[in-house]
């Protein structure tokens, strides 16, 4: 959005283009390097491993202060480096038209749901644009937070949010678009890292890891069933065990917030992709190989916890035992014990990697608790079932060959956590193939990781401030989502193990036909359903909407937008979830206090600002003689007067030591001045 007009076709466009040039700058850049590694697997390592690098010197770049664009300084001499030496062959690149052709389809099917459901408007979307256009104004680590003036955002894990924001900066693409390409760009490398996963695991149906990706959990098909309306049934399919959240990937995706954990899931799977890589290669690669296999591994698992701190809390144990397996499997317990140095290292690189993320971190956790409450077992199947009840159909034969491990389960059903003893029966069985039988591969290990999580879920929560009721809500929310990737690939990598050897080779006229028509009705069921949020459609600027239902606003916000400096605003405050936190969000430029139970989740070690914040706001508005001193206590430079101002407040704010410098459309604004 630019001058209070809708950004127009060609210029969405050309953002589009610009955003995908710097992706195929990073992924080009890395691919050659790769390749004397990688093998066939370089072009889809490329493009997450690049993204990664990208964000940690551009990362550096922000804590020194210095312009984010010198991070694809080093990308452009490696490009140069390897055209100079012809390193990149037509015929060879011509031969990963695949993988291309992937991230084209899932990030163009993203943008068709984006370009339906586009607005920055409701949900965490005002969260996320805060963020991202905070970073986008000054890139600078510790991001400014947005809606707490005077302070940063290392009380929250932002790395997400900063991957896409300098996206934003060296590809000139507004905030609005940005927001809108965060999402497919996250999907399309999410199902590169899948599909490589795949093509290690399956000789045929190599695809069968992305329906992952796009089938809905069973809870869905109960609601729809029920007669609610497809909106409600998605919703509520996420909130089916009681006072928790139950996310899964097709939900995140459509539901369109560019949250924390929904970034994730790109790293996520990558980091599953090296640990398979190196579970399949480990044993062939020489020593130099696989230190840059444990590097790229420790760049992935050094950015978890400052993407989405929850998914370290899975992966780091989950890297450490797939690492001692791996060395185990190969040479036993003697390579385990002098091979145990890249365990030692992995963990420790990958902190020190961010270092000054946790020097700088001033957040706590409340330790963890036991759940009294557990799931009620019908809900948790609703949500689980279907992968549970897949991977206990291709474990019947081990069942009816050891049906006395169902044994393992009477001790959670004796004491009630039914949920559990549910989880912990393909636990034991898919164990028993591993460690006895020498037989399960990496979709086992998978399996009873996934399974795992959700067992541990019955068992144990982390301690929030989201009180009694809602104990374990954040402990389910976060530990869901991985839990559901790992069910996912195990699940239907056993799936198409399984037709592989049942289901003929088709003609290759029919596989096309049968391509093109899946393709093709993807891409017409957003346009054909057309769920979005009832602001506006039919583009890519999440912004747009304003000039419709906030003319006012989406005038001076873009002025707001043009203003250099670090300016600090007053808007009004109208709680979490509502309208009145747009302009802080909208242009980055930080308030008073914007969304204060988002905030007083982030620093409730101290939370006497809490009430104080909001009273001030008021005071400034409606006591003239408090506007300037007030404004003054909180290094505020501008005094933001619109329609939500209005109707909070009964505004009557002092001439004295302010000057109008914007008016229009119902919308004051003023500035400090520099006598006030």
């Amino acid at each position: 959005m630019s001058g209070g007009k809708n950004l127009t076709i060609e210029q969405q466009l050309f953002s589009v283009i610009s955003w995908l040039a710097v992706i195929a700058l990073l992924l080009l850049s890395l691919y050659p390097s790769l390749k004397k590694i990688f093998g066939s697997s370089a072009f889809p390592a490329s493009f997450s491993a690049s993204i990664l690098i990208f964000t940690l010197i551009t990362w550096y770049c922000g804590l020194a202060r210095l312009p984010v664009q010198l991070g694809l300084l080093p990308f452009l001499l490696l490009f140069g480096y390897h055209v100079g030496n012809r390193h990149y062959r037509f015929a060879e690149l011509k031969g990963e038209w695949h993988w291309v052709a992937l991230f084209f389809f899932c990030f163009f099917l993203m943008i068709d749901l984006r370009f339906v459901n586009p607005t920055i408007s409701y949900a965490e979307k005002f969260m996320d644009h805060a963020f991202l256009e905070s970073i986008i104004r000054n890139p600078v680590v510790p991001p400014l937070d947005p809606w707490f003036s005077g302070r940063t955002l290392n009380v929250y894990y932002y790395l997400g949010y900063w991957i896409f924001g300098c996206l934003a900066i060296v590809s000139g693409v507004p905030s609005g678009i940005a927001f809108n390409l965060a999402l497919p760009t996250v999907f399309a490398l999410a199902a590169i890292n899948v599909y490589a996963i795949g093509t290690h695991l399956l000789e045929r149906f190599r695809w069968m890891p992305l329906l992952l990706f796009f089938i809905p959990n069973p809870s869905f098909f109960w609601q729809f069933i029920q007669g609610r309306a497809l909106p409600s049934a998605l919703w509520d399919s996420t909130r089916t065990i009681i006072n928790t959240i139950n996310e899964y990937p097709l939900f995140s995706f459509v539901w369109g917030d560019v949250h924390a954990h929904v970034i994730s899931i790109f790293n996520q799977v990558f980091l599953l992709f090296l640990l398979l890589f190196a579970y399949k290669h480990g044993a062939t690669l020489g020593s130099l190989a696989r230190w840059f296999v444990t590097t790229l591994i420790i760049l992935s698992l050094g950015a978890m916890p400052l993407i989405n701190t929850w998914d370290v809390l899975i992966y780091a144990p989950t890297t450490m035992v797939a690492g001692a397996w791996i060395l185990w499997r190969g040479h036993g317990i003697e390579s385990l014990r002098r091979s145990g140095k890249y365990l030692l290292v992995i963990p420790s690189v990958a902190i020190l990697l961010y270092l000054p993320f946790y020097l700088e971190l001033q957040t706590h956790t409340g330790g963890i608790g036991i759940v009294r409450t557990p799931s009620d077992p019908v809900e948790f199947l609703l949500v689980n079932g279907f992968f549970i009840a897949l991977i206990l159909v291709f474990l019947a034969k081990d069942i009816a060959r050891r049906p006395y491990l169902l044994g393992l389960a009477l001790p959670f059903l004796i004491l009630g956590y039914y949920a559990a003893a549910v989880a912990a029966i393909p636990v034991a069985f898919l164990s028993t193939r591993i460690f006895v039988d020498k037989k399960g591969g990496f979709p086992d290990i998978l399996a009873i990781s996934g399974l795992g999580i959700l067992l541990l879920c019955e068992l144990f929560f982390l301690k929030d401030n989201m009180g009694d009721t809602y104990f374990r809500m954040n402990t389910v929310f976060k530990a869901y989502l991985p839990a559901w990737i790992m069910l996912g690939i195990a699940s239907f990598s056993m799936a198409g193990k399984w037709l592989a050897v049942r289901i003929p080779v088709l003609p290759s006229k029919i596989t096309a036909v049968l391509l093109v028509l899946v393709i093709g009705g993807l891409f017409l069921l957003p346009p054909v359903v057309s769920y979005n949020s009832g602001y506006g459609t039919g583009t890519l600027d999440g912004i747009a909407y304003l000039n419709e239902t906030h003319p006012g606003d989406a005038a001076a916000i873009n002025y707001l937008r043009t203003l250099p400096g670090n300016e600090q605003i007053v808007e009004a405050e109208g709680g979490d979830y509502s309208y009145c936190s747009r302009v802080s969000s909208f242009t980055g430029i930080p308030a008073i206090i914007g969304m204060p139970f988002h905030e007083f989740m982030w620093r409730s070690d101290d939370t006497s600002w809490f009430d104080t914040r909001k009273a001030d706001i008021k005071a400034i508005y409606e006591k003239p003689e408090k506007t300037i001193p007030l404004m003054k206590k909180y290094n505020a430079t501008l005094l933001y007067v619109g329609d939500s101002e209005r109707e909070k407040y009964t505004v009557n704010i002092t001439r004295t030591g302010l000057e109008k410098v914007y008016s229009a459309q119902g919308t004051d604004i003023y500035h400090l001045s520099p006598s006030g």
